[in-house]
């Protein structure tokens, strides 16, 4: 039998807005504290992005930062897939404004949309491509603007989000860490969980839509919370059963970093040491599909992981999607 040849990333990037505003900032324009916020989430700050700053501006900058340091030229890059949920407009995909951005060639470009685990999706995505042999080297994104969707007068919501971009070259050839596996899977059946009801072809913008601020976010937290907790360990454990590990080889977890009770609920099922999980989320909140990408790349920049060290990728989201990624650093 052939072996297989695992993706190996490249190389990373990730930006985030200068604009980092305080649970103590925030508290002056809604109606919360920072003790009501730090308790709840374990947010402390989240950088938000300028008015005229657009979701493929974050993933521009992050992907310079990439390719640089995947040390590759730009005309070696094939594919380009943006996971996102903030576009830059409905369409053409934020992928194609970013590929002109960079200069790339007329290569292959689309946006992926599964929230918070967008990234993870996306890279299962581009596995699957690069195994074609059709195409050789990915840009994966993951970029938000969740500033540009958050009804500001909704303190449930809009002190949980950030807005942040980061970014991967992935290919079958060269050095790297390895991709192991994926685990994807969602559940369609109660999107009221987390939605933006207005601007699509269901609820069309109308005046009445705006008037009913339809065009924001909105969230049942209790019963995310709870989900996301279940489906969460359920990826990372088929995808263990899968390659025949279990927790213990596994040393470290990056998890979608959304809240820290979530984080903590995760470690406590899967018998973890809260030790092994890299969180950032106190300094950028939840960025949606940006967020593990973000956690990674500051990671590797704080030399949290060693070389031939076992990771796991873990995310969930809006739809209701979820992900987990086995690598290997």
């Amino acid at each position: 039998m052939i072996p297989l040849i695992p993706t190996r990333i490249l190389g990373m990037g990730s930006f985030v807005p200068p604009n980092c505003v305080d649970n103590t900032e925030l508290s002056k324009r809604v109606d919360t504290s920072d003790e009501w916020i730090r308790t709840r989430t374990g947010i402390l700050e989240r950088c938000i992005a300028e008015d005229d700053q657009a979701t493929s501006d974050l993933a521009f900058e992050a992907s310079v930062s990439a390719i640089r340091d995947a040390d590759v030229r730009p005309e070696e890059i094939d594919l380009v897939i943006v996971a996102t949920i903030t576009p830059d407009m409905a369409f053409p995909a934020t992928a194609c404004l970013l590929q002109h951005k960079l200069g790339l060639g007329k290569v292959a470009c689309f946006d992926l949309e599964a929230a918070c685990s967008g990234f993870l999706y996306a890279l299962d995505v581009a596995d699957g491509m690069l195994a074609s042999g059709r195409y050789s080297c990915a840009l994966v994104v993951g970029a938000e603007k969740m500033s540009s969707i958050l009804d500001w007068e909704d303190r449930t919501t809009c002190v949980l989000f950030g807005d942040a971009a980061g970014a991967a070259v992935v290919s079958k050839k060269g050095k790297g860490p390895e991709l192991l596996g994926f685990q994807c899977g969602a559940d369609g059946s109660d999107p009221s969980l987390l939605h933006k009801p207005g601007g699509g072809s269901r609820m069309p913008a109308t005046s009445e839509t705006i008037l009913k601020r339809e065009h924001f976010l909105k969230m049942n937290g209790r019963e995310i919370f709870k989900s996301a907790v279940r489906v969460m360990e359920r990826a990372v454990r088929e995808l263990l059963d899968k390659h025949s590990m279990n927790m213990k080889e596994v040393d470290h977890v990056i998890p979608h970093q959304a809240n820290a009770r979530i984080v903590e609920s995760l470690a406590q099922r899967l018998e973890v040491p809260i030790e092994k999980f890299f969180c950032n989320l106190d300094k950028y909140g939840n960025t949606s599909a940006a967020s593990v990408p973000l956690a990674i790349d500051q990671g590797r920049k704080e030399k949290k992981f060693t070389t031939g060290e076992v990771g796991i990728l873990v995310a969930f989201g809006a739809g209701l999607t979820w992900s987990a990624t086995l690598v290997r650093f």
